[in-house]
């Protein structure tokens, strides 16, 4: 019987599965760096807003309290969003004319709310309770990256599960307190920080303090801290066995 192949096929063959083995690896591994890339997660990528308002300016230039804007962050799961009568408080007195706060004039004039785009945005199936962590003494810039540095607002963190539990199973790691103020609430030493690094700068912060307000700390701390975090871990009552049950994220 002729033969019907020429041994050359023999390669062929051998291209062709190993593509049948390779080319669904290859488009798995893509999606998944798709999935957590900046394309998809939105992380570091510059959000347009109504008015162009600048974090850096507000609360870093002109150190104005972040509960001046956010007035329920410490009492409640969500931190509130500025009314426009809280920007008229200041804008009515000066840049009274600026072309770039014409929309929060007529927000004022209308009794319409400015439509803010929101950055981070939870499943349905998650819920978040911002005091909670704010009255435990978990920094902002944890979670939200450097926004006392961001001109325009971007979103931090990708808010992955993961990453969620790494605090929730070693929160002795994340729990900072300033050694030099113990008299001072864990909430207090949270805003307190955005008032230190006005007045002395990052050279005058503690390693630690300055990750925290470049947005990139991530639990690592040396012995001392950490010892210091489980002291922390017991007088602020967090109940470590409960933090990575289901229910208490998920509904």
């Amino acid at each position: 019987m002729a033969q019907i192949f020429k041994p050359s096929a023999n390669n062929v063959a051998k291209v062709t599965l190993m593509g049948i083995a390779i080319v669904p690896l290859t488009v798995g591994v893509g999606l998944a760096a798709l999935s957590r890339s900046p394309a998809n997660t939105k992380v570091n990528v510059p959000k347009n807003q109504p008015v162009p308002f600048s974090h850096q300016h507000h609360s870093y230039e002109l150190g104005i309290d972040c509960r001046y804007c956010h007035t329920s962050v410490e009492k409640s799961w969500f931190p509130g969003l500025p009314a426009t009568e809280t920007c008229m408080s200041c804008h009515s007195q000066i840049w009274t004319n600026s072309p770039l706060l014409q929309p929060v004039r007529e927000s004022y004039e209308t009794n319409q709310p400015i439509k803010w785009n929101q950055l981070n945005k939870l499943p349905e199936f998650v819920h978040f309770n911002h005091s909670i962590h704010v009255n435990r003494g978990i920094n902002c810039n944890t979670c939200h990256g450097p926004v006392n540095n961001m001109h325009i607002t971007w979103r931090g963190k990708a808010f992955e599960m993961q990453w969620c539990l790494q605090c929730h199973r070693a929160p002795e790691r994340y729990l900072y307190k300033d050694l030099s103020k113990p008299n001072q609430s864990p909430r207090e030493q949270v805003f307190d920080l955005y008032w230190k690094y006005q007045e002395v700068g990052s050279k005058g912060l503690s390693p630690v303090e300055q990750e925290l307000i470049e947005g990139s700390f991530n639990g690592e701390m040396d012995e001392k801290f950490v010892s210091e975090g489980r002291k922390l871990v017991s007088n602020y009552g967090v109940k470590v066995q409960q933090l990575a049950d289901c229910s208490v994220c998920h509904y």
